[in-house]
C-alpha cells in the first residue's frame, strides 16, 4: 500500500463547499428514516422544541388555525397559554413543547406513529407551511458562524433503525436528504457535495483495497 494515499484520505476531516464546512458523517453514514420502527420519536424525544427562525415563527402563527384542531388538547392549552415558541436554555428560538418533551405540533396516525401536523396538512393541500427547516433537514444540524456555516449529522439511539435501513438500501445520509439540502443550500451546492462525496468514497474504497492486498 502507498502510505501517501492513506495519509491523503486520513487528512480529510471535513468537506468545504462554498461557505460551508460539512461533517464527513453526512457522506459516510448510511441513513433512511424508518417510521415503522422509530414511530417518529425525533418529534417527541429531547428536552426542547424544534429550532425555528423568526420568519418561521410568523408563518407558524399565520397557519396555526389550519392545524389547531389536529393537535392534542394539552398542546392546544400550551399554545393558548404560552404561544407557539419560546427561547430555550441555549438561547435558541424553538417550538413550544408539552409534557416536557413533545413538540406541540405533533399528531398521531392510526398506527401510533408521531407526525408533524403541518406536514400532514401540507401534503393534503390544506396548509402552505410544510414544517420548520430544522425538522426538514433532520438529522442534519446547521450552525451559523460569522465566516462559515457548519453542517453536521446528529446521531443518537432513536435513529439506529434509520442507519440500519439506509445500509440495507445502500443510501447515504446526503442522498436521503437531497430535497431538504437543495432547499437550504441550492442545486449547485448539492451537486458539488455529490461530486466531493463520490470522490471521497472512491478514494476510501481504493485505499481499503490496497491495504487488504
Amino acid at each position: 500500500m502507498d502510505n501517501s494515499d492513506k495519509d491523503k484520505t486520513e487528512e480529510i476531516i471535513m468537506l468545504e463547499i462554498q461557505n460551508t464546512l460539512i461533517s464527513l458523517d453526512l457522506v459516510e453514514r448510511f441513513f433512511c428514516c424508518d417510521l415503522s420502527a422509530c414511530k417518529g420519536a425525533c418529534c417527541i424525544e429531547g428536552d426542547a422544541g424544534a429550532p425555528i427562525t423568526e420568519s418561521e415563527r410568523r408563518l407558524i402563527e399565520k397557519e396555526l388555525p389550519a392545524v389547531y384542531d389536529e393537535l392534542t388538547p394539552a398542546a392546544r392549552r400550551e399554545i393558548d397559554e404560552h404561544g407557539v415558541s419560546y427561547i430555550d436554555e441555549e438561547g435558541d428560538l424553538v417550538t413550544t413543547i408539552v409534557n416536557g418533551r413533545d413538540c406541540v405540533f405533533t399528531c398521531y396516525d392510526r398506527e401510533g406513529t408521531c407526525l408533524c401536523a403541518f406536514e400532514r396538512l401540507f401534503r393534503q393541500g390544506k396548509c402552505s407551511f410544510k414544517k420548520p427547516a430544522s425538522c426538514y433537514l433532520y438529522p442534519v444540524r446547521i450552525t451559523e458562524y460569522d465566516s462559515f456555516t457548519a453542517v453536521n449529522l446528529h446521531r443518537w439511539k432513536i435513529c439506529k433503525p434509520a442507519e440500519t435501513l439506509g445500509r440495507k438500501l445502500g443510501l447515504r445520509a446526503y442522498q436521503f436528504l437531497k430535497e431538504p439540502l437543495i432547499a437550504r443550500f441550492g442545486q449547485e451546492w448539492y451537486d458539488e457535495l455529490c461530486l466531493a462525496a463520490e470522490t471521497l468514497l472512491e478514494e476510501q474504497s481504493d485505499n481499503k483495497s490496497r491495504f487488504e492486498q
